[in-house]
């Protein structure tokens, strides 16, 4: 455990846990958004990532494999912030063509004893106009793709879901390194059933046509009927041309968690709670797809341990979330430390020799 970590856990998620989790993320996002001198005095002291870190996936140039998730910067209010803060590239969003205030509050609850959380947002989103304006003017760091997660608006029948994504893509294409498909929070009615083969594969080359030569991925859910339905669903994107998957998004499943107070809300639930599943599901995709592309692994990553986990399971990348809300803000900067430490012990010249083996998505 990291000295920031430590006072984090000691002097600041005291006082933050003390308030409602939607407050205090709504807090903790404004003091990001406004510290600019102190972000790049952090990165100054803390350095880059390991140079055995650097991998190339999708056509792009990534410093680092680890990444923050959709659903923290929501709106791009501080997409500096997170190459000061170590991460290797960064996915804002879920983003909606028009503006939605998304699920009545409260709608996140911290279920401490689990390292989890239950959110049921709804997408909620300022719009993909009002996200231009925050995202216009401001630089891309080399080497930190900036990812664009898309979603339908609530009201927007499924039919229609391929024209609310284009819309998005249409407004947010100059800001994108990747775009990234979501059709598997649980929050939205009805959504998931956009992940069915027979819908999935349409929407994704529809999304592809529009990006217009940037990658598309595709976030998929944890939870299925039967294996043998998220083994089609994933090879239905694949079909549909995306450039790579995300696995997973939140679960309905209470497991484990069932004596938490928080149980009963309704809402995805992430975090520690989550990192079998998303695991399992991972390597169930990738059984599926082989190495035809990347993926991006996502769901309960607390530890350099558990990331390795996932690039040895057939992620390119991996992503954090719920950790960061436990952890604080030198949570990318230890992981970026453990991961090259593994890299020197096991003997590798790069982190791209763990993942090499899957084929042409790792360079």
């Amino acid at each position: 455990m990291t000295v920031w970590t430590l006072a984090y856990r000691a002097l600041v998620r005291p006082v933050l846990f003390r308030r409602d989790a939607e407050d205090a993320h709504l807090w903790a996002m404004a003091r990001l958004a406004s510290a600019r001198s102190s972000l790049d005095m952090v990165e100054a002291l803390l350095g880059p990532p390991d140079d055995s870190l650097s991998v190339s996936v999708a056509g792009l140039r990534f410093r680092s494999p680890i990444g923050l998730a959709a659903g923290l910067d929501k709106h791009g209010e501080a997409p500096h912030a997170w190459p000061a803060l170590g991460f290797g590239f960064y996915e804002l969003g879920t983003i909606t063509p028009r503006p939605q205030a998304g699920n009545p509050r409260p709608r996140v609850f911290r279920l401490v004893d689990d390292a989890a959380l239950i959110n049921r947002f709804g997408f909620n989103s300022l719009g993909a106009a009002s996200v231009a304006a925050h995202l216009r003017g401001q630089s891309r760091r080399a080497g930190v793709p900036q990812g664009i997660n898309v979603g339908k608006n609530r009201d927007t029948p499924p039919e229609a879901a391929a024209a609310d994504h284009r819309a998005v893509i249409d407004l947010l294409g100059p800001f994108a390194d990747y775009f990234v498909v979501n059709v598997s929070s649980p929050n939205t009615a009805g959504l998931r059933a956009l992940q069915s083969p027979e819908r999935i594969e349409a929407l994704v080359r529809d999304a592809v046509d529009a990006a217009r030569g940037v990658p598309v991925f595709v976030k998929l859910a944890p939870d299925w009927d039967t294996p043998e339905d998220l083994d089609a669903t994933a090879r239905a994107v694949v079909n549909g041309g995306a450039a790579g998957l995300i696995v997973s998004n939140t679960t309905l499943s209470r497991e484990g968690v069932e004596s938490s107070p928080q149980a009963g809300e309704t809402g995805g639930l992430s975090g520690r709670p989550l990192k079998d599943r998303a695991l399992a599901a991972l390597v169930r995709v990738r059984a599926a797809i082989g190495p035809s592309i990347p993926m991006i692994g996502v769901g309960g990553i607390e530890s350099a341990e558990d990331a390795w986990a996932r690039l040895e399971a057939g992620a390119s990348l991996v992503q954090v979330y719920t950790a960061l809300v436990y952890q604080g803000p030198g949570l990318a900067h230890a992981l970026n430390a453990g991961l090259a430490a593994r890299c020197a012990r096991e003997g590798l010249t790069s982190i791209a020799d763990l993942t090499r083996r899957w084929g042409s998505q790792t360079a």
